[in-house]
């Protein structure tokens, strides 16, 4: 199919009388590394609950050539596209294998009675369901820790599991909502470098709110920069460094005048 597979016209939400989004336009190519940056309060998050499902809004957004405005966050899902959260959404007691298994749980579809007995349709699917997961986790590189509980595992691999729950569901778009926040360097290299594996596994595209400037600048194909709930800039990395009301907004003279630090390609 031809033409972007995110397509997000005129976006605005509000909030009584504040303006969370307003009239925020931009599209996503298929396969494409898209950032979204701004300070805090920009609506970074706002409007990631529009592409999600999670809040009302005016305006369009179609995914795939088919118009989702005013569908539920579980019929966006069902379309192909999922979310990881700032804060993770795992369960402590279980292990990896299922938190992760809990994320395809959207994709079972045989009854109760069938799967009390793991017959027929349920026990295939259920089958399937951990094959996919195995895949996940193998090029997370988590297949080791698969019967761990996540009680037990540092905060950076919680991170990754996080991830894997998302992925496991085989969206054609992931959405990640800060997802090295809270991490160190050498975690935040670490994440990135799964993200990019997953990305090219998976043949995903991605749409990343991130505050590491340096980070999205490095990974980043193109940046939708916002502030007030606005669109300030939209383009490649050297354009948005370029673009003097980004500079002004957000990253300041002297990052814009500041090389990339550190490849995570």
């Amino acid at each position: 199919m031809t033409g972007p597979l995110l397509h997000a016209t005129d976006v605005t939400v509000r909030f009584g009388g504040v303006t969370a989004v307003d009239a925020v336009s931009f599209d996503v190519a298929r396969g494409e590394f898209f950032a979204i940056i701004g300070p805090n309060g920009a609506g970074k998050t706002t409007l990631f609950n529009c592409l999600s499902g999670l809040v009302k809004y005016s305006g369009e957004i179609e995914f795939a050539g088919t118009r989702i405005t005013g569908r539920r966050a579980d019929q966006i899902a069902q379309v192909g596209i999922a979310r990881t959260f700032q804060n993770l959404g795992l369960f402590s007691s279980m292990t990896v294998l299922e938190n992760v298994l809990v994320g395809r749980a959207s994709k079972i579809t045989a009854g109760i009675p069938a799967g009390l007995v793991w017959y027929g349709k349920a026990r295939r699917q259920d089958i399937d369901a951990r094959e996919h997961a195995y895949e996940v986790l193998n090029v997370l590189g988590l297949t080791a820790l698969a019967h761990t509980p996540i009680k037990s595992l540092p905060y950076g691999t919680r991170k990754r599991v996080e991830l894997a729950k998302a992925a496991v569901v085989t969206p054609q778009l992931l959405l990640l909502d800060e997802p090295v926040a809270g991490l160190n360097h050498a975690e935040t290299e670490e994440l990135i470098a799964a993200v990019l594996d997953l990305k090219d596994a998976m043949d995903l595209t991605i749409v990343l709110i991130e505050h590491d400037t340096f980070l999205v600048m490095d990974v980043a194909d193109r940046i939708l920069a916002l502030n007030f709930g606005q669109s300030i800039g939209l383009g490649t990395p050297a354009e948005i460094q370029a673009n003097p009301r980004v500079v002004e907004a957000y990253l300041g003279a002297s990052d814009a005048s500041t090389s990339t630090s550190g490849s995570a390609r």
